[in-house]
């Protein structure tokens, strides 16, 4: 798994980051705040001068051969409806270096709809996609489907985007190949504090709003932590996000830990035992063992 994760690392917006010379003085970390307002004010511009291929997903819905393109809006495409009035917006806040939320904007719309799962932001996925910068130049793409971690393999604008999505279907062929139909696919326009931020690479500029195209194929619940409970299904505050629980406040989600509780026994061993198939609650104090420092 940790050699499958590598691999997606590496291919998800893999490029290598240009090396500086001696002598030169980097330029300090821009404010993230000030950076958001510049980065959603170009992503804005750009949602009000292009459009995509909305009519060939309309006239065609059933052809899977299709994928999403993006173009200028020309005076000659004064017809077609600019991607400004076709996108939804999730906020997402983050965290500068002086502990500030700041809330952030993701762009997005769905052009195909699914008929399978939406992912969770913990599950493995198995997709398509294609990276492209604000000028139109494409710096990564996958045109055969991987999977991907989105809990641990892909920036955040990422891993934030995929569960708006749902999944498909495949079918295998004589020759062993697979044909996929049936799945979501979108396109999401991110700042650069949801990509790369400064990070300088050889095809992504440091501070670069981000958009992507995807299509889901498939999705794959995760246990990351190997403890016998889905990573979907650590989250004992029903927020959605199984980043932010930690229950014994290692700093270790509980997602990613073996232990929720830290009270030496692993989250496998007391989560169950009577084999019932609800997590087991000994002291009957509405605390369930595997959370609960003092179950005895």
């Amino acid at each position: 798994m940790k050699y499958l994760n590598t691999i997606l690392c590496i291919s998800l917006l893999s490029v290598v980051v240009l090396s500086c010379k001696k002598d030169s003085v980097p330029e300090p970390i821009r404010d993230v705040q000030e950076q958001t307002l510049t980065d959603d004010e170009a992503l804005v511009n750009y949602l009000q001068t292009h459009f995509y291929n909305y009519e060939d997903f309309e006239n065609d819905p059933g052809n899977y051969k299709i994928e999403i393109a993006l173009d200028y809006i020309n005076v000659d495409d004064d017809d077609k409806t600019a991607l400004w009035d076709q996108v939804q917006t999730k906020t997402i806040f983050i965290t500068d270096r002086e502990n500030n939320e700041i809330p952030t904007k993701i762009y997005y719309l769905e052009a195909k709809t699914g008929t399978g799962e939406n992912p969770t932001v913990v599950d493995s996925t198995f997709v398509t996609y294609k990276g492209y910068l604000l000028d139109g130049t494409v710096f990564d793409q996958r045109e055969l489907p991987m999977w991907f971690n989105l809990a641990t393999g892909v920036i955040r604008g990422f891993r934030e985007f995929l569960p708006v999505l749902r999944s498909g279907d495949h079918t295998v062929n004589n020759d062993g190949t697979f044909e996929f139909d049936h799945y979501g696919q979108g396109v999401f326009f991110i700042p650069s504090i949801l990509g790369y931020y400064e990070s300088n690479l050889s095809s992504i500029p440091s501070y670069s709003p981000l958009i992507f195209s995807v299509a889901l194929h498939k999705v794959n619940p995760a246990d990351h932590d190997n403890d016998g409970i889905l990573s979907r299904d650590e989250d004992p505050d029903g927020d959605g996000d199984p980043f932010n629980d930690d229950t014994d406040e290692d700093r270790n989600a509980n997602f990613l830990d073996a232990d929720d509780d830290n009270d030496g026994t692993p989250t496998r061993e007391e989560y169950d035992r009577d084999g019932d198939g609800y997590p087991d609650d000994d002291d009957n104090d509405g605390i369930p063992d595997y959370l609960d420092q003092d179950s005895n």
